[in-house]
């Protein structure tokens, strides 16, 4: 907490910095042993968006025009990341317009909610109906089953579960516990969703954790198992084999889409890492996601 109040003082004491404030569990009750400290800043000068991390904190940091322009729900709704400053903490807002964009975000009405809803099914509907069209058919094969798998999962975390929560004016957080997460805030409420959410990613609590965070060995994921091994030692197993499944599609596409050129032990501990036995591959992943589409929709 010592580093995280350094920083903070250091921002806050700068004249270009215009508004700050604490993001993520770090500090707060759902505090946990692999909290980051994060903090959201605005800052006069930037010509763009800009994160690093030093000393174990990461600041996450926004031109001031932003500060401004974010104010108004049509221009937030396209730019700003709305689920990271609707659930942040304002430390430090002289001219209010932090404060504004938050509550214009917790106060949205039912039919604003509902547009934004629809626009993050739209993008998902479109991204599946690509991957549909590119990667499935005659003449693909295993790779084409890999990438589909990973691009489901993407739409699924990224816009999906997202759009699911508008239905109870809900924002995503704490994106390395989940699934615990959308259990938690939409289980009880949306539980064909949340079942369709766990199927497409194959969790098996400790025992598949514990085969995923050794197959990471050789692979340069080292920072992200350390985080990985952080959820595992704290419980969170299905958060653990969630992020360590994305990180590794995202970290090696390139293997994904030269797969019959690896070596068969890279393909296994890949193959590991994505559960290519416990996860459904290639139109079925696609269906699956889809299935998520239309719980989001319809709110079920």
């Amino acid at each position: 907490m010592q580093d995280l109040e350094k920083v903070q003082d250091r921002l806050v004491a700068d004249r270009k910095v215009r508004a700050v404030a604490q993001a993520g569990s770090y500090g707060t009750d759902d505090a946990w042993a692999g909290s980051q400290p994060t903090l959201v800043a605005f800052e006069r000068g930037l010509l763009s968006a800009q994160s690093e991390t030093r000393a174990g904190v990461t600041v996450h940091r926004y031109p001031y025009e932003k500060l401004e322009a974010w104010r108004t729900w049509d221009v937030a709704r396209e730019e700003a990341p709305v689920a990271l400053l609707a659930t942040s903490r304002v430390v430090y807002d002289p001219t209010g317009h932090y404060g504004r964009i938050q509550r214009t975000l917790w106060t949205l009405n039912e039919e604003r909610l509902a547009g934004h809803r629809e626009d993050l099914l739209g993008r998902a509907a479109e991204r599946l109906d690509t991957a549909r069209r590119t990667l499935t058919g005659p003449g693909h094969g295993v790779q084409e089953q890999l990438l589909a798998l990973a691009e489901a999962r993407t739409v699924a975390v990224e816009l999906l579960y997202p759009a699911l929560l508008t239905h109870i004016h809900g924002w995503p957080e704490f994106a390395l516990r989940l699934p615990h997460a959308w259990r938690a805030a939409a289980g009880l409420r949306f539980p064909k969703a949340v079942y369709h959410l766990d199927s497409l990613y194959g969790f098996g609590g400790e025992e598949e954790a514990r085969r995923v965070l050794l197959a990471t060995r050789g692979l340069g994921m080292v920072e992200h198992e350390k985080r990985a091994r952080a959820a595992f030692q704290s419980g969170y197993y299905d958060g653990a084999v969630r992020l360590l499944r994305d990180e590794a599609a995202r970290l090696h596409r390139a293997d994904l889409e030269r797969w019959s050129y690896l070596s068969s032990p890279r393909r296994d501990k890949l193959g590991t890492l994505l559960g290519v036995t416990r996860s459904p591959l290639g139109p079925a992943a696609l269906t699956l996601a889809g299935e998520v589409l239309q719980d989001a929709r319809e709110g079920r």
